[in-house]
């Protein structure tokens, strides 16, 4: 939007401030609140804001291993960029406008950590090779009858779920919860975040939410912001939300699924679909499936970002264990869908959990697609039944300690993606290793205290 149609929207909604924000490597929104003044300055010239986002983790402890940023450099400010595109009004807070922000060195270079620049690069060399990419995202989550105090007092145990049961696509329990559900929905029409199916989920007070295909950066958008806004929504109900991968042992997981599809430089014709082929596919799609088969691998540190990612990857939990793909087959970590029609020809990516950084996820699925299509990466064969138990297919690293080595050592991940973003990640999740080799767990204290 230009300035006079952004000046139109500050009076069609009464504007008397402004939140701006960006997305750090851990999916975390970092932002503030600024006058309007400043807006209507910053969307012409840029403003700074401090880099040390990029020189913490998650729980805002810094990094001893950064190059990008550190002591070293005295943690400076970095270039912004406000995506006027991005314009949004909460309900809960219908006075005040928010925009996401992108990250640059400077005026004309993208910040190398920067995760939504990141996959507007990759998008950019699929609009490049004359494609136009479509991307879907499905997040599972759980809701809880509990807030940020309660969660803490009971060490994140023996919490209260929004319904009891195993309850999959239940029509009574999101009638029950009806006014939860309908405020949810609302606020997120509202904030320009398109869903496309809302349903439970097997398990107590966990939903699915699955987002409107669109543009990777826009689909991405959505899905990021949905994590942070249900923060809030639940906290205005008195609930609390959680999108780790596995929460509790005993219960099923959080996936975080990615569709996607290409389509020609126009919009106009879906590629991935062949009537006339054996599987309805067509051989783009089938390159396409096989950079991923390939990469993913390697890539698995960009799609499964922290330590309980990895509590899915064992056999019964809907998670995939090898780099796999079927023809709808929810065994597989691709799944080939191909049907009703040649248009709705897609892939799935069932590797991730929810705790996926969407921006991160998508570039890396997006840049391993677009590299098996350069190099004609045919596929293997197709998995039948369980792809968990499939003879030959290469197995995805169980833990994060072998995928980040897995990702460091890779040479075809600094072809397809920046080095200079590979090298960070890396070293954030060598980080993240080293703050949980130093924890003591409650398994350990459970196994060993009174026995040992």
């Amino acid at each position: 939007m230009d300035r006079s149609q952004l000046e139109q929207r500050f009076k069609q909604h009464g504007i008397r401030r402004v939140k701006v924000g960006g997305f750090d490597i851990d999916g975390v929104l970092r932002g503030k609140y600024i006058t309007a003044d400043k807006f209507w300055s910053a969307i012409d010239k840029g403003f700074g804001f401090c880099d040390v986002i990029f020189g913490w983790d998650i729980q805002d402890e810094l990094y001893d291993n950064a190059k990008l940023t550190g002591w070293h450099s005295g943690y400076p400010d970095i270039h912004s960029k406000i995506d006027t595109d991005t314009f949004r009004v909460l309900p809960s807070e219908p006075h005040t406008a928010h925009f996401l922000i992108d990250f640059w060195s400077d005026a004309d270079t993208p910040y190398p950590a920067c995760p939504r620049n990141l996959l507007a690069g990759v998008t950019q060399q699929a609009r490049d090779a004359g494609y136009t990419p479509h991307v879907g995202i499905e997040l599972e989550y759980w809701v809880f009858k509990e807030d940020s105090a309660s969660l803490v007092e009971k060490g994140y145990k023996n919490l209260t779920p929004l319904s009891p049961g195993m309850c999959g696509y239940s029509w009574v329990r999101t009638g029950q919860n009806a006014g939860f559900v309908q405020d949810v929905l609302d606020q997120l029409e509202a904030f320009d975040i398109d869903v496309e199916g809302f349903h439970t989920e097997t398990g107590p007070g966990v939903y699915e939410t699955a987002f409107c295909h669109a543009d990777p950066v826009r689909a991405a958008d959505m899905a990021a912001l949905f994590k942070s806004v249900m923060k809030v929504l639940c906290a205005r109900q008195g609930y609390a939300v959680t999108f780790m991968a596995k929460w509790n042992t005993q219960l099923p997981g959080s996936s975080g699924h990615i569709h996607q599809s290409l389509w020609n430089a126009d919009d106009s014709q879906a590629l991935f679909g062949d009537a006339k082929s054996k599987d309805r596919l067509s051989e783009l799609a089938r390159h396409y499936i096989g950079g991923l088969v390939t990469l993913s691998p390697e890539l698995t540190a960009l799609f499964s970002p922290t330590i309980n990612s990895y509590k899915r990857y064992v056999p019964g939990m809907w998670a995939p264990m090898t780099a796999s793909w079927g023809i709808d087959n929810r065994t597989c970590s691709i799944r080939a869908i191909n049907q009703p029609s040649v248009k709705s020809a897609r892939v799935e990516f069932r590797q991730p959990a929810a705790d996926l950084n969407p921006y991160i996820a998508v570039a890396g699925c997006l840049a391993a697609g677009l590299h098996g299509i350069r190099e004609k990466i045919e596929p293997p064969a197709a998995a039948t039944g369980d792809a968990t138990e499939a003879d030959g297919a290469p197995p995805i690293p169980i833990t994060l300690a072998d995928a980040t080595a897995a990702l460091r050592d890779s040479k075809l991940a600094r072809q397809v993606l920046p080095a200079a973003f590979v090298d960070h990640y890396v070293g954030t999740r060598d980080w993240e290793l080293r703050q949980y080799a130093r924890g003591v767990t409650d398994w350990e204290l459970a196994r060993y205290f009174e026995s040992i």
